[in-house]
């Protein structure tokens, strides 16, 4: 069984804990339609880095 040798004090407890912290998702800007998406996934239009790649309900 692991036992610890000395106790972790609260202070360097929350040092560990420093880069935890959740980050806003990353965006992109397509370029034809200048909606915002996650990078590396198609816009809601189906549009992927400036090409039609999925046809969508509105298309006709």
């Amino acid at each position: 069984m692991a036992v610890q040798q000395t106790k972790k004090s609260p202070s360097r407890r929350n040092m560990r804990r420093a880069h935890d912290a959740l980050s806003n998702p990353s965006v992109a800007i397509e370029p034809t339609t200048g909606e915002l998406h996650l990078r590396h996934h198609i816009s809601p239009n189906g549009f992927y880095r400036g090409r039609k790649v999925v046809n969508t309900r509105n298309d006709d």
